[in-house]
């Protein structure tokens, strides 16, 4: 329990950091993310061309970007005027973005071999959030990205509002060099608010 309380305190300290002014909505977590492959910032997936003399590299990371707004709350006890902002459960609900990263690769002379990483491509990022029960697209993003280096990444705003606790969402995301290939992948997200529900309750707000 007192490790549960630590963690939940914790939680909200970072996030009353990143607090706006009163009643504005907020970002917390901006960095928290899943990743597709799994691994460190160098992992990716990759896929060579047929005559295997160019390769696309593609990796993607969901981010979820909780959001919420705030109330004034009381100081502790023994001096509850110190007010102090804090955020509000009732408020929280989700705003994904989706990031996308890329490398394209050409042999120079040997196949898979002597690589060089030049010029300008086109590439072309696709991500659909999809309900897990019933499949139903909840957010989705295209975009086309005309004249990128061959090395980059692109954070695209999902434009959606999702509920907390809606249930468990899969994402299906793609890279495309055209001429080259399609990079594509999932992975689950769960939408539960329950760590920032707990870590604004008014119990951990007053201790």
């Amino acid at each position: 329990m007192k490790r549960t309380r630590t963690a939940a305190l914790a939680l909200a300290a970072a996030v009353a950091t990143a607090l706006p002014a009163l009643g504005q909505a907020a970002t917390a977590a901006e960095g928290t993310y899943l990743q597709d492959p799994a691994g460190g910032e160098k992992a990716m997936k990759s896929l060579w061309t047929k005559d295997e003399m160019h390769k696309v590299e593609g990796q993607f990371r969901f981010y979820p970007g909780v959001q919420y707004k705030t109330v004034t709350r009381p100081g502790p006890a023994g001096a509850p005027e110190f007010e102090r902002r804090a955020g509000d459960p009732k408020t929280l609900a989700w705003q994904p973005s989706f990031d996308f990263g890329w490398a394209v690769s050409d042999s120079t002379l040997v196949k898979k071999a002597v690589t060089t990483k030049d010029g300008k491509h086109p590439i072309v990022v696709h991500a659909v959030l999809r309900r897990s029960g019933d499949h139903a697209k909840a957010a989705e993003v295209h975009k086309e990205l005309a004249d990128r280096p061959a090395t980059g990444r692109a954070k695209v705003p999902g434009g959606k509002r999702i509920a907390c606790d809606t249930g468990e969402y899969t994402v299906e995301w793609s890279v495309t060099r055209s001429g080259y290939g399609t990079l594509s992948g999932t992975l689950r997200w769960n939408s539960s608010c329950e760590q920032y529900r707990t870590a604004f309750s008014t119990e951990h707000g007053r201790a």
